[in-house]
């Protein structure tokens, strides 16, 4: 993993015109499919668990998404909604969230488990998703925390960091350059992402459909390009005839059978 980690930096370093999503894809699949909370739909999969992560990486697709939260605790936690059955996540510490197992068995999974999980191979890269808190301080906080596990654990080659919190994001880059960050939110133009040194735009794809000039101008700012949740047979044709570099979907199987 070492040399792995060297090359990237090397080629970071000599090679400053390249995009750092190009740089990545010379080591992780080259496909467009990110699984939306894992690959969970065609199984019954709980989303964002460790199975549903390790389907992801199964199928081959080049990302798999998941959502995370920091506990009471400040214990990092996968899971979308702010509550995990019925408990606010802010509010209550890893062991009291742990009581209550998901479907298929498993305790609420961890970051720390997921990223474990994710650096046994060298295929499916993770998107993780900063889950906004009740304040935007408490954000750039566990922005600041996850990114520093991220680093502690040497993951950092696998993770692209995604959040709706423009301030999370910029903080990761504040302290971590290297890193590579999308905004979610779809209210920042591709300029002003390029000027803020954001890798890249992650938006709804309803965004680009008003906006139709936004995927050409992001690509002519050499900004990585995703597009969520993409779930149709016919809206997965239109953005991959625009060349964007991922398409997150709950249909990662359907998306995979038209790039063989």
């Amino acid at each position: 993993m070492k040399t792995f980690i060297f090359i990237i930096c090397f080629m970071l370093m000599n090679n400053i015109t390249m995009r750092a999503q190009d740089i990545y894809r010379r080591f992780f699949l080259d496909n467009p499919v990110v699984a939306h909370r894992g690959a969970w739909k065609t199984k019954g999969i709980p989303q964002n668990s460790i199975e549903s992560l390790r389907e992801a990486m199964r199928l081959g697709c080049a990302g798999s998404e998941f959502d995370v939260h920091m506990t009471a605790d400040s214990v990092f936690v996968l899971c979308h909604d702010n509550s995990y059955f019925g408990k606010v996540i802010e509010k209550h510490t890893y062991a009291e969230l742990a009581e209550t197992k998901l479907p298929n068995g498993e305790t609420v999974p961890t970051l720390e488990k997921a990223l474990m999980e994710g650096m046994k191979q060298t295929d499916t890269r993770l998107f993780l998703e900063i889950k906004s808190s009740s304040t935007v301080e408490r954000t750039v906080l566990s922005a600041e925390k996850i990114a520093k596990l991220v680093n502690e654990m040497g993951a950092q080659p696998w993770v692209f960091y995604i959040s709706f919190d423009y301030e999370a994001i910029k903080r990761i880059k504040q302290l971590f350059p290297s890193s590579v960050v999308a905004y979610l939110s779809g209210n920042v133009s591709p300029k002003q992402l390029k000027e803020d040194k954001i890798t890249g735009l992650d938006y709804n794809h309803s965004v680009f459909k008003k906006d139709t000039s936004m995927i050409k101008n992001a690509q002519e700012f050499g900004l990585s390009l995703n597009v969520w949740t993409v779930n149709s047979s016919e809206a997965m044709d239109l953005f991959l005839n625009q060349n964007v570099d991922y398409i997150t979907t709950d249909e990662p199987e359907l998306l995979l059978s038209k790039k063989k």
